[in-house]
């Protein structure tokens, strides 16, 4: 379980945050959702403690990221796929991140195949492709086997069979039963992935709820998410 509550953050005198309160639950994928600059990135930031917040919580199973003894065992985070030190393996790189963490080394092995590395786990992060570190990056997100996965536009680089590969990897993932937060400004992927939506403008909560309950409330019964998403953020939902 993820819950935010009354999170605010402020750039100087410009909220990025603004008493934003949501939650996302085990066993579904939840769209974060907002055009770019809404405060999507920063608000996963403070879930991982990257950024402290002026007011308010970011929880995940109750607890704040700080306070977990294992966090990789418990989080699993895909920020930015660029901050791999461009000289280590891929494989290197895992490994690091599993020592780190007391994860045995076998489990790098598995995340690799899982994420299509196995061809190109000797190379040097720096050589790879967007498409290429995306994956990457998700292989360390899944690294500890962790029951909450946020994806911070995971589809970002990937070609049309990444996409689908990462679409289907995230259904699995909450079908077993896991939390996963993704954010997204791209509603035709959306639309294909999320059980539930999570909606904000200028740091602010917009909707939140089911997607077809979503639609049918801000685009109509022959609406469409995309429809919906555009009303909210327009500033033409009432």
């Amino acid at each position: 379980m993820i819950e935010v509550c009354d999170l605010t953050k402020r750039h100087g005198s410009t909220p990025a945050v603004d008493a934003l309160s949501f939650r996302a639950e085990p066993g579904r994928v939840t769209g974060f959702l907002g055009p770019n600059g809404a405060g999507k990135s920063t608000t996963l930031r403070m879930l991982l403690a990257l950024d402290r917040p002026d007011r308010g919580h970011a929880l995940i199973d109750g607890r704040s990221y700080v306070r977990m003894r294992d966090p990789l065992r418990t989080v699993g985070a895909l920020l930015d796929a660029s901050s791999v030190h461009g000289g280590r393996t891929a494989r290197a790189h895992l490994r690091t991140l599993a020592r780190t963490h007391r994860i045995p080394d076998g489990r790098v092995d598995e995340v690799i195949g899982l994420t299509g590395l196995d061809g190109v786990a000797g190379r040097r992060a720096g050589t790879f492709s967007l498409g290429m570190r995306q994956r990457l990056g998700i292989a360390a997100a899944l690294l500890g086997d962790p029951a909450v996965l946020l994806l911070d536009e995971p589809v970002n680089g990937l070609d049309p069979e990444g996409i689908v590969w990462i679409r289907t990897l995230m259904r699995e993932l909450a079908a077993e039963g896991r939390t996963v937060l993704v954010s997204s400004h791209l509603m035709s992927e959306a639309v294909l992935t999320v059980d539930q939506v999570v909606v904000i403008g200028h740091g602010r909560l917009l909707a939140e709820g089911d997607v077809a309950e979503i639609v049918r409330t801000y685009a109509g019964p022959a609406g469409s998410l995309e429809e919906a998403y555009l009303r909210l953020t327009s500033g033409g939902a009432r």
